[in-house]
């Protein structure tokens, strides 16, 4: 199935650093920049992978743009959809 705009996908993520107590340092694949992010309550290691869902606003080409709070910009094939867009029906308002 195709990723469209709208639709809610995943990315897998490796773990860089703790940044302070609730946030975490993240390598997205595709894409060449640290990110940051809040980790879960949990105690995340450095190494330990983690997912990372957001809803698709752009595709161009073979890319896709998430957005995590913040948008990032990856290669189509690291994103794994997790549900697709389905836009409401449109009502008959003829009465």
């Amino acid at each position: 199935m195709a990723i469209k705009v709208g639709d809610e996908v995943a990315v897998m993520a490796t773990v860089l650093k703790r940044v302070t107590e609730d946030r975490v340092s993240v390598s997205i694949p595709g894409y060449n920049f640290p990110h940051s992010v809040i980790g879960p309550a949990t105690k995340l290691t450095e190494g330990q992978p983690m997912e990372l869902s957001g809803d698709v606003t752009q595709i161009e080409g073979d890319k896709v743009t998430v957005s995590f709070g913040t948008v990032v910009t990856v290669d189509l094939d690291k994103v794994r959809l997790v549900q697709s867009h389905v836009p409401p029906k449109r009502r008959d308002l003829r009465m």
